[in-house]
């Protein structure tokens, strides 16, 4: 090894752990923000007195929105685990809060959609975010350029898992 290859090495592995910490402390915040979003839905469901449901289940219910999905579409964008979805859905289902029938090209699939109940609860979470919305810059220190480029990092970010996962690398 030269004189010169071991400062480059040297650098390289303190870039290295660097990039390592900072992987780190990023892991910990996503999964930090998505227990807070929780939180915050939470608090909404009891500043307005719904104690049928909890924040988990509202945020399916935002997630289904106006269309009309099955299971397995919501566990594929990436929003739940397979079991936590089937067991919230049945609960939502006899909570009066989605609708379900089988599908008629797949009899195997079972397609859900809100019911009124459910849609005022979807409705209920979009005026939260849009309150959010309202005070994210002032107060929050996060603007549009801000959102922008963090939402670029995210996506790359689930383009690398994803392809982790399917290549197995």
């Amino acid at each position: 090894m030269t004189a010169l290859a071991k400062p480059q090495i040297a650098a390289a592995l303190e870039s290295a752990s660097a990039v390592g910490k900072q992987y780190m402390e990023m892991l910990n915040l996503i999964e930090r923000l998505h227990r807070q979003l929780l939180d915050v839905i939470k608090d909404e469901l009891d500043r307005r007195d719904e104690r049928e449901i909890n924040s988990v289940q509202a945020l399916l219910l935002f997630n289904v929105g106006d269309q009309e999905l099955t299971a397995g579409e919501l566990r594929t964008r990436g929003h739940y685990l397979g079991s936590n979805v089937s067991y919230n859905l049945k609960k939502l289902v006899e909570s009066g809060y989605v609708h379900h029938e089988r599908s008629e090209l797949d009899r195997r699939s079972v397609l859900v959609r809100l019911t009124r109940k459910g849609e005022a609860v979807r409705d209920m979470l979009r005026e939260l975010f849009e309150r959010h919305l309202i005070s994210l810059e002032a107060v929050g220190n996060v603007g549009g350029s801000d959102l922008e480029s963090m939402n670029a990092c995210l996506k790359r970010l689930e383009r690398f898992w994803i392809d982790q996962v399917r290549f197995r690398l």
